[in-house]
């Protein structure tokens, strides 16, 4: 498999390059993966050792993806380094809280073009080599593109927006035998969000929120990612999979004073 990720993070981004590493040493294939990230940071030269340990080819690449220009210029490198190209993982994201009433024009603008717009310029420039692959694309949205998030300025609509933009390409890729889909974390426990968990008050209120008992590790995404990608996944497009451990669906259980089977009048 020849796959570009961006975001190639500790986060998500690496987890889903180790993942499809791994998974290529265990079945005997060579994997060829390009790790994007915005600079060469230690992080990504010890992810791109990882993956090489695991017997994959690394390519390095950086770039801005809020700049126009990058996306194609990372997609042109890795279809010369690698031949082709089989699957493009859009990982890279950013956020800006703020209230919406107070967001200037240029934080809109960088998460749209972050988050939204950097998933259409990859999926353009890789088109061809997709389509010679028949192979697939995921993006990374979120679980606050699903409803309302407040005070997170740009970052609902920029991920809601991602999740309709890769239904549409869904649909116009299936023809060409394209997969094109989403994943949409919930409370993930990242470096990005580590800070957060640092927290043990707010760590253990974040979990008690979830049904599964737990707040997210990236390998829950990284797996649903690498199943995506597999040709076990060749016959699922146009879909958005919520990994959040049930925590959205569980609204109502919050609902204090719920009647419960003793309050239930049986005559």
């Amino acid at each position: 498999m020849r796959v570009l990720v961006t975001g190639a993070s500790p986060g998500i981004g690496g987890s889903t390059c180790r993942k499809l590493a791994d998974l290529a040493s265990q079945k005997g294939q060579k994997l060829k993966i390009a790790a994007c990230e915005v600079s060469l940071t230690e992080d990504v030269k010890g992810l791109a050792a990882d993956v090489e340990r695991l017997g994959a080819e690394v390519l390095i690449l950086t770039g801005d993806l809020s700049e126009p220009l990058c996306a194609a210029g990372l997609i042109q490198e890795a279809i010369e380094a690698f031949g082709g190209l089989d699957a493009v993982v859009s990982n890279a994201g950013v956020t800006s809280p703020a209230p919406l009433k107070d967001l200037s024009i240029a934080r809109w603008d960088k998460l749209m073009n972050v988050n939204t717009r950097a998933t259409l310029l990859l999926a353009q420039a890789a088109y061809p080599a997709l389509k010679d692959s028949r192979g697939a694309l995921v993006a990374v949205a979120s679980m606050s593109g699903m409803g309302a998030h407040p005070g997170m300025g740009a970052y609902s609509p920029s991920k809601a927006a991602l999740i309709s933009l890769c239904q549409v390409l869904a649909q116009e890729w299936a023809c060409d035998g394209i997969n094109v889909n989403t994943v949409s974390p919930g409370m993930i426990r990242t470096p990005l969000t580590q800070q957060v968990y640092e927290n043990n008050q707010i760590a253990k209120e974040r979990a008690a929120l979830v049904p599964w008992g737990r707040v997210g590790h990236p390998e829950d995404i990284s797996n649903v990612i690498s199943f995506l990608l597999s040709p076990e996944a060749d016959y699922i497009t146009g879909q958005n999979i919520l990994i959040d451990g049930g925590f959205v669906d569980s609204l109502y259980s919050h609902i204090p004073g719920l009647p419960d089977s003793s309050q239930i009048d049986n005559n």
